[in-house]
């Protein structure tokens, strides 16, 4: 059984500084320090201990716009169909991803085929009920040791619940208690060789057209800088500039590990589809149209 918190979030806890001891969960990662760990829907904000990055977007909303961050072995491509040999990491981290896809069965199917443990995180469903985001379209509940997820008919489905929330609870004292005490608001899930979960509508479809965002571009102050710092602290950077990402890849078309590497594309030797590697990061898309695999992906 892997620890869920470290003796620095139990330190926190311990003095009362539940807010801190929450961000403190982002320094967490029970594996060994020889261990390769994979961060899908990586985006802005990477956890320090990952290896490896995937993300599906150079720029998106849905991250409100924080520039995707490249500090370590990356390739860009869809989680519904990971460029990635099978088991070919020790850790998965799925962190505020899953309730974006709109292919949930698929998406936890790869995690498992990817990866041998791994740690997922999402807002809690009742939470995503009354509070919900314009980009996710999933609902997850964790249940008895169960993921419970829950395909949503549209971005604001349950309207006079909301409504409820927005004008009788939606207040500054409430909106403190969940900045302070944020851990019965979200999902947080390990698991080891099987992820345990139930899509309670797996019939309907959750591929409705994204809102307009109403968010702008993010603004890099004070906190941003520190996390950064961070996060370089507590990498393992010169492993990481050690390790040749081309070693992991598969063709998410067919699957294949046979590849070839030059330096503006790779291309597989069984089914001939060819990536484009872009500034050495490479662009791994399953064959349709890109706007298709992003729309999809993490």
């Amino acid at each position: 059984m892997r620890r869920e918190t470290s003796f620095l979030m139990d330190v926190l806890d311990g003095l009362g500084l539940r807010r801190w001891a929450w961000s403190a969960r982002r320094l967490h990662c029970p594996v060994g320090k020889d261990e390769l760990v994979l961060d899908v829907g990586s985006g802005g904000n990477p956890y320090p201990r990952a290896n490896v990055l995937l993300d599906a977007y150079e720029d998106t909303p849905e991250r409100f716009h924080l520039p995707l961050i490249k500090d370590r072995p990356m390739v860009l491509g869809a989680a519904e169909r990971m460029p990635f040999k099978d088991k070919s990491f020790d850790f998965v981290i799925a962190s505020h991803v899953l309730e974006h896809t709109s292919d949930p069965d698929r998406f936890i199917q790869e995690l498992m085929r990817v990866g041998k443990a791994g740690y997922i995180e999402t807002p809690d469903g009742f939470f995503e009920r009354i509070n919900p985001f314009r980009f996710h379209r999933l609902e997850v509940y964790h249940k008895q040791g169960r993921l419970h997820i829950f395909k949503k008919p549209s971005w604001r489905h349950d309207t006079y619940l909301v409504d409820g929330y927005e004008n009788q609870i939606k207040c500054a004292a409430f909106l403190r208690f969940t900045s302070d005490e944020p851990r019965p608001f979200y999902v947080r899930y390990y698991w080891d060789d099987k992820i345990d979960y139930v899509i309670d509508n797996p019939d309907d479809s959750c591929d409705w057209p994204l809102p307009a965002s109403e968010y702008a571009t993010a603004k890099l102050g004070v906190r941003y800088h520190l996390v950064s710092l961070l996060r370089r602290a507590f990498s393992q950077r010169r492993r990481n500039a050690k390790l040749d990402v081309r070693s992991l890849l598969a063709c998410p078309a067919c699957g294949s590990i046979e590849l070839s590497f030059q330096p503006a594309y790779v291309s597989c030797r069984t089914c001939g589809h060819h990536y484009p590697v872009q500034d050495g990061v490479p662009v791994m898309y399953p064959p349709q149209s890109s706007a298709q695999a992003k729309a999809s992906a993490c």
